[in-house]
């Protein structure tokens, strides 16, 4: 293997360490991984539970669209909902592709000018 293929190697490597961050592995043979959510109360993780069957009554009935009346609180928290999706986006996984996009286009550029050479 070439200097520069070891180098991109090892620099991919670092990157994978510092970026997969959205998924954590469990022990165990069945190769599970758990994504975490922070939220600041038992209330709150309720909140974000109900708002979640809301959503998902309002959607399987198309028709009618309502949440049962003898739910007390009928509105859905769309914002508690979005929130949930920012915190599971794997934003830093997507830092990695686009590094390891950066580093495969200066590989890519090294090729495209040795063949130009020959």
């Amino acid at each position: 293997m070439e200097t520069d293929e070891i180098e991109i190697l090892k620099t991919i490597k670092r990157l994978t360490s510092n970026c997969f961050t959205a998924l954590r592995s469990t022990e165990g043979k069945h190769k599970i991984h758990t994504a975490e959510i922070k939220v600041y109360d038992y209330y709150e993780l309720a909140s974000v539970i109900r708002n979640l069957m809301k959503l998902c009554i309002v959607a399987l009935d198309h028709d009618g669209a309502e949440i049962p009346i003898t739910i007390e609180n009928q509105s859905i928290d769309v914002g508690l909902i979005l929130g949930i999706a920012l915190q599971l986006f794997p934003i830093d996984e997507f830092e990695l592709l686009n590094e390891i996009n950066i580093l495969f286009a200066v590989d890519s550029e090294k090729e495209n000018e040795t063949v130009l050479e020959k």
